[in-house]
């Protein structure tokens, strides 16, 4: 059967990944259609699409994972084809079977190319005989305890739990040794199963101070197969890409040539169309092992376009409809360098726990040359509970890798978030830090500089808090009398009749409070103009990004953005309380597995409750030992940020 004309697509996904694919596609002249959840409803993609169709349900196991409804939309909108983005049901074999038993264009490759790579195992299986050295593991069918338990032995630990269908993180654990091996597999398995549906897993060795370079392939229906280069992706955080690049650095030609031929064989060897991603592990020898084939477009996918002035969603549509590879592998650019920050709606200063909440205040930074933003969200929308954090990506090119870094720097810097917590100071901190700029990139990279990555609040300057002060007196006083800026009840300078011409405000920043007295000659040394604080400090003028946004100041200072607020200290004290003994949710989702019951003693540390949100599992765990006084959840409820969860003495 001739594949029908492509006019208009359907993305069947959610957030930047489906405003990416339908960029491109609007650009090529299609009809772009989105599909939404129930609290999607009204989602930046929604928003963005020609067409769009609501698949009901909150949870993506009700919405985005429902083949039969997004066949449905597809027929009711007219779309020819379906792009899958990343995730969901991007390489599911089922899926890419039922469009082509639709008569419909998969954006994506073969069924039966998945089927080879899906599996983790059956991959490495493939490898194998085709002499690709793999890491030490286990990727057989037996799936109990004592069958992991056994291999983990055999290889030696550490070893690495993974789930066999999918990746991003999901269903994955190290296990440093036998003593932790049963609860990980457990948890491993209930996020594998939650995320794919799927909870078979494989185990390996988990190496020391590896590098992740991948490679990017892309093949088209007529036998033609080509590698676009590769890209390092060793800064990671619990085995989730945190920054990525390309090339890798400090590869090679010839390493380059030797890791992009493999992933060629890889890909022809499995009759493979489309984008795909051969994944290596990079030793410090210069050997490399088979980790993975993602038979789909990466998150990553925008720094290959930026080193070789490639549109891979454009290639995808074209491939898709029988279209030949536009070039050979001789003609593949390498221009320049190109560095990836993920931004997360998380919590780095607790564990990285997903944020929920409404983005208050959301600016991205200033377009331009080697500067590029792939986003799923606006100022106003609303991140919840049953998806991936992720808000977008920042995408910095230069001429090399220098320039590139602090093009990306400058970058974070303009981005100003506000409304819940996100992970832009660490990625700024990641980015600055020298082991970066001197690309020393393992996978351990993170860990190793956690202290100063992650370092323990500290207690803001009198500077700073002088100067939040002039910002909120200055932004208020236009609010006072904005109809008649000659009146004197528009002056904010503090005076009052027979009193001192003095202001006293009480602020609060991220849990640190402050009385600020402000005299009218404060205001010599801090002027607001516009959004841009002017402070002048032992005789140096600095400018200082000051936004005033509702009852909010977000005040740039030390390479951060604050959250200041006014507060009344009466009502904070008359408002104040503490939970005795309690242990509350740390953010909203679902409750998967409760552990204890009343009456019951545990030991500190033990797993009380199993709290799953943005497709991850956090377990809730006694602080010390103690008795389980009284449980206020039940496995399946949905709950709140700060729910009393256990009672505890």
């Amino acid at each position: 059967m001739s594949a029908p004309v492509l006019t208009t697509l359907l993305v069947a996904n959610r957030g930047e990944i489906a405003c990416r694919v339908m960029r491109t596609a609007k650009a090529l002249g299609l009809t772009t259609v989105a599909v939404h959840s129930a609290t999607d409803r009204d989602a930046r993609h929604s928003r963005e699409a020609d067409i769009r169709v609501d698949l009901g349900g909150s949870k993506a196991a009700d919405s985005y994972l429902q083949i039969d409804k997004l066949l449905a939309a597809a027929k009711a909108s007219g779309a020819q084809a379906i792009h899958p983005g990343y995730g969901f049901l991007s390489e599911n074999a089922g899926f890419a079977r039922a469009i082509e038993a639709a008569g419909l264009i998969f954006l994506g490759p073969p069924a039966s190319a998945i089927d080879a790579m899906g599996s983790k195992s059956a991959a490495k299986a493939l490898m194998e005989t085709a002499g690709v050295p793999l890491v030490p593991g286990y990727h057989g069918e037996a799936q109990d305890l004592d069958t992991f338990r056994d291999a983990a032995q055999r290889i030696g630990y550490p070893v690495l739990l993974k789930a066999t269908a999918g990746g991003g993180g999901k269903g994955m654990k190290v296990v440093e040794d036998v003593s932790q091996l049963a609860e990980a597999l457990a948890s491993a398995q209930r996020e594998a199963l939650s995320s794919f549906g799927d909870s078979r897993m494989l185990v390996e060795k988990y190496l020391l101070k590896p590098r992740h370079v991948e490679i990017q392939v892309f093949a088209d229906q007529h036998g033609n197969c080509l590698y676009l280069n590769e890209r390092d992706c060793s800064i990671q955080r619990r085995h989730q890409k945190v920054v990525e690049e390309a090339p890798a650095p400090g590869l090679s030609a010839e390493l380059r040539k030797a890791m992009g031929e493999a992933a060629v064989r890889a890909a022809q060897a499995i009759g493979y169309v489309g984008a795909g991603t051969v994944e290596f592990l990079l030793d410090s020898r210069g050997e490399f092992f088979f980790m993975e084939m993602n038979t789909r477009l990466q998150v990553e996918h925008p720094v290959t376009e930026a080193i070789t002035g490639l549109d891979l969603v454009a290639w995808q549509i074209r491939v898709a409809q029988g279209e030949p590879l536009p070039m050979t592998q001789a003609q593949v650019p390498l221009i320049g360098h190109a560095i990836e920050v993920r931004l997360y709606a998380e919590d780095p200063g607790n564990d990285f726990l997903p944020a929920t909440g409404h983005l208050a205040l959301y600016r991205e930074s200033a377009a331009g040359p080697g500067r590029r933003v792939d986003s799923g969200v606006e100022e106003g929308d609303t991140v919840s509970p049953f998806y991936d954090p992720m808000l977008g990506k920042l995408i910095a090119w230069g001429e090399d890798r220098e320039q590139a870094r602090l093009r990306l720097l400058s970058m974070l810097d303009e981005f100003a978030i506000g409304g819940l917590k996100t992970n832009i100071s660490f990625l700024r901190r990641i980015v600055a830090h020298p082991a970066f700029a001197a690309a020393e990139l393992d996978t351990g990279f993170i860990p190793r500089y956690q202290e100063q990555l992650l370092p323990a609040p500290r207690e803001l300057s009198d500077e700073f808090w002088q100067a939040a002060a002039q910002a909120f007196a200055q932004s208020q006083a236009h609010s006072v009398r904005s109809d008649d800026p000659g009146s004197p009840w528009a002056i904010g300078n503090g005076f009052r009749a027979g009193l001192p011409a003095e202001t006293t405000l009480h602020l609060s920043c991220e849990g640190q409070d402050q009385a600020v007295t402000l005299a009218p000659a404060d205001r010599r040394h801090a002027e607001l103009v516009g959004e841009q604080l002017r402070v002048e400090h032992h005789g140096l003028r600095r400018q200082h990004r000051a936004i005033r946004h509702g009852d909010s100041l977000y005040l740039q200072w030390e390479g951060e953005l604050h959250s200041v607020k006014q507060y009344d200290p009466i009502a904070a004290v008359e408002a104040s309380h503490s939970h005795h003994g309690g242990l509350t949710a740390p953010m909203n989702g679902s409750i998967v597995r409760v552990l204890v019951e009343p009456g019951q003693t545990v030991e500190a540390g033990a797993q009380l409750v199993v709290l799953e949100a943005m497709k991850m599992e956090h377990s809730i765990r006694a602080p010390h030992a103690g008795v389980i006084k009284a449980l206020y959840c039940q496995e399946g409820e949905m709950v709140n940020e700060g729910s009393a969860l256990v009672e505890f003495d």
